[in-house]
Formats: C-alpha cells, sequence, structure tokens
C-alpha cells in the first residue's frame, strides 16, 4: 500500500474473536469462524462457506470475559461482504461492513 491513501476511517483492532455466522442466504448450517481485525463498521474473518461480494449475512461475535470484564457477551450482527479472498484448504478470508448490531442480553445467552 505504499503510496496509497488509507481508505478506512475507523480504527481496526488486531483480535482473533469467536463468530458464528448463521444460517441464511447463501450459507445453509451455522459456521464457526475466527476474526482476524474488527472495527465498529467491519470486520475481517477466515471460515469455510460461501461468500460473495454484496451477501448480507447475520453473525453473532463473542466478546470473551477478559475484554469484557463482566463475562462472555454476544453481538449479534448485520453485516455485507466487502471482498473474498481465497485462502488455502477451501477456506476464504472474507471483509465485511457491519450495518447494525445489538448486545444480545444475558438471558439469551444462557438458553
Amino acid at each position: 500500500m505504499t503510496g496509497e491513501a488509507e481508505r478506512r476511517i475507523a480504527r481496526r483492532f488486531m483480535m482473533m474473536l469467536p463468530m458464528r455466522v448463521l444460517p441464511g442466504g447463501t450459507q445453509h448450517d451455522e459456521l464457526r469462524a475466527l476474526t482476524r481485525n474488527v472495527s465498529y463498521r467491519g470486520l475481517y474473518f477466515v471460515a469455510d462457506g460461501k461468500f460473495e461480494v454484496g451477501n448480507e449475512f447475520e453473525f453473532v461475535l463473542t466478546l470473551p470475559q477478559p475484554i469484557s470484564k463482566t463475562g462472555d457477551v454476544d453481538i449479534l450482527c448485520r453485516g455485507q461482504v466487502v471482498r473474498v479472498e481465497s485462502g488455502p484448504n477451501g477456506r476464504a478470508g472474507i471483509a465485511a461492513k457491519i450495518e447494525r448490531y445489538e448486545f444480545v442480553p444475558a438471558a439469551a445467552n444462557a438458553a
């Protein structure tokens, strides 16, 4: 990226957070994945499955106790794929913008 302007507005945090991609759209089963970086506007993660630029999907990010300081916290998000990179063993790197999110109540986590 030498000589190119940085296009990101939001600061990215290099974090490997567990996430679940919920069934819907092109995903028929729940997928487990790990983030590589996250900001309040987007994320990058690696997962198996079929993702295409423009697809919308729902996912749950889990903030572990060391980050939340209160116990694991789930955040339900709606995102849109902005980039897909082919990876080894059929896995793909997916960049997505976060369109909306909401914290899932603790009672819902126990269910």
